[in-house]
């Protein structure tokens, strides 16, 4: 064979051969059960296992057993040295990160970890390596000031960067020198992973709530705007329903009780099958988020796949990829509670609802349907190991 036969020969293998990857962040189910680390496993089942063999790199506070088995990938535990403002660290890590990847063949990073970067630069793993970027740093400003040195090295020395969303890219001044190797893979769901709610448990929440409430779901805390909300429909007949748990949930039943506002129903944390027969009922999916710390905003996700129109917020992140403005709901300045407000009366037409509903419902399929994220991060995988940018 001539070299370039020989150059042919080796990718078209290195294209059929199962590629091993690694992923790698701070926590993992089954110790947390956060969006981002169900982003992981969500890459993990749909990328295609005969191409695709996955790993996950975490810490742990109870790492035993230190290797886990679980039907998406194995888990590879390092204990918890230390927790600095919300970033553990792991002196065995640094110690066996290199033997953790010895055989991977592609290291997937999932910023911000800060950590993480320090292991990559320290150890020198020599792998072919990616990122996915979920979020900038915005609460620790003066933290990040003293980070940003080592956040630099290390998102040079990726090969590619992932972000969710264009609108992410764009509002985005970190990653502004990094775009020539920025491509956008969006988050996506697998309909299958959300249970059909049964007539009863339909017939339980539709006498319970009625039909034509707003819903809001999702951890309570202090970027989601759920004070704006309170704002929004104190005095008005609009009925909201809150689900999720988290630090806000003292304040949020403070001023109920405080100001009266009966319209105003916290169920606390529910389960699937609770949260798709609420999602089945609702007139429209609130998600009033008005910080940037709410970087893409899965629940717009469920809500679409539903059916259901959108109300967001313009807060230059991936919330206004998934809701589009006029389309699939309605888009409003962040911290507004009058236009907030507005938007849900437009919202209480019916036939509006049903339109932008019906197309929330055909935007997920195009661009958020589980399926095309293992495609195009396998895609990515392999594109990586060619060396094809």
């Amino acid at each position: 064979m001539t070299r370039s036969q020989l150059y042919i020969h080796d990718m078209n293998a290195n294209r059929n051969r199962q590629i091993t990857v690694c992923h790698i962040y701070k926590t993992y189910l089954p110790d947390t059960m956060g969006g981002l680390e169900k982003v992981i496993e969500q890459i993990c089942r749909q990328c295609d296992p005969a191409q695709v063999e996955s790993r996950v790199i975490t810490l742990s506070r109870l790492p035993l057993p230190p290797v886990l088995s679980r039907p998406e990938a194995e888990i590879h535990r390092f204990p918890i040295t230390i927790d600095i403002a919300s970033s553990p660290m792991s002196f065995a890590m640094l110690k066996g990160f290199r033997r953790a990847v010895a055989d991977a063949d592609i290291l997937h990073y999932h910023f911000p970890w800060p950590f993480a970067d320090l292991a990559h630069i320290f150890t020198r793993p020599g792998k072919p390596a990616l990122v996915t970027y979920h979020s900038d740093i915005l609460r620790q400003k003066w933290l990040k000031i003293l980070y940003r040195p080592l956040m630099r090295r290390f998102l040079v020395r990726m090969d590619r960067i992932v972000v969710t969303s264009p609108n992410y890219l764009e509002s985005s001044d970190d990653l502004i020198p990094y775009r020539d190797k920025i491509e956008v893979i969006p988050i996506c769901l697998d309909e299958i992973d959300y249970p059909k709610p049964e007539p009863l448990r339909l017939q339980y929440w539709g006498h319970k709530l009625g039909r034509g409430f707003f819903l809001f779901i999702g951890v309570l805390r202090y970027y989601k705007g759920l004070s704006v909300l309170l704002d929004a429909v104190r005095g008005t007949d609009k009925m909201v329903v809150i689900v999720g748990s988290g630090p806000m949930e003292k304040e949020l039943r403070r001023r109920k009780k405080d100001e009266g506002l009966d319209n105003i129903i916290l169920l606390g944390f529910l389960g699937d099958e609770d949260k798709m027969a609420l999602l089945e009922l609702c007139r429209a999916v609130v998600f009033p988020s008005h910080l940037r710390t709410e970087a893409f905003g899965v629940t717009l996700v469920e809500g679409a796949m539903a059916g259901r129109p959108l109300i967001s917020t313009e807060i230059g992140t991936g919330t206004s990829f998934v809701n589009q403005d006029g389309e699939t709901g309605i888009v409003v300045p962040p911290s507004d509670p009058v236009a907030l407000r507005a938007a849900m009366e437009r919202l209480s037409d019916v036939e509006l609802a049903t339109v932008m509903g019906r197309a929330a419902r055909g935007r997920f399929k195009e661009l958020f349907s589980a399926p095309r994220m293992g495609l195009a991060y396998t895609d990515l995988y392999r594109r990586i190991l060619d060396g094809v940018s």
